[in-house]
């Protein structure tokens, strides 16, 4: 069954090819590395990214913990992100009061 799959625990200098050949052997359809956008860091891997592959159960049941780049990968399914990343966890806006609080300034 295709699944999309969280890959956690890579190497700074991992690359997309080096990604998808440790995941050929399960079909892999797409394969991305997250990278940061900007500041001094701009373009370098932030140590995660996300395949799909066609076998996704033995996928995520073989490469959990598997060693790519001196590095001990850290695989699990990956969720659909809901909403605003900035606002879509936070419990609530810090500078709101409750209805009926008091202000204490």
């Amino acid at each position: 069954m295709s699944k999309r799959l969280f890959v956690g625990g890579l190497a700074w200098a991992t690359t997309e090819e080096k990604l998808r050949e440790a995941f050929e052997d399960y079909g892999v359809t797409e394969c991305k590395i997250i990278t940061h956008k900007e500041g001094e860091h701009e373009g370098k891997s932030k140590g995660f990214g996300f395949v799909q592959v066609e076998q996704g159960d033995a996928a995520l049941a073989e490469m959990d913990g598997a060693e790519l780049d001196g590095r001990y990968l850290r695989v699990s399914e990956a969720h659909q992100q809901g909403g605003n990343r900035r606002n879509g966890n936070r419990r609530g806006n810090g500078n709101r009061r409750r209805e009926g609080g008091r202000s204490y300034r």
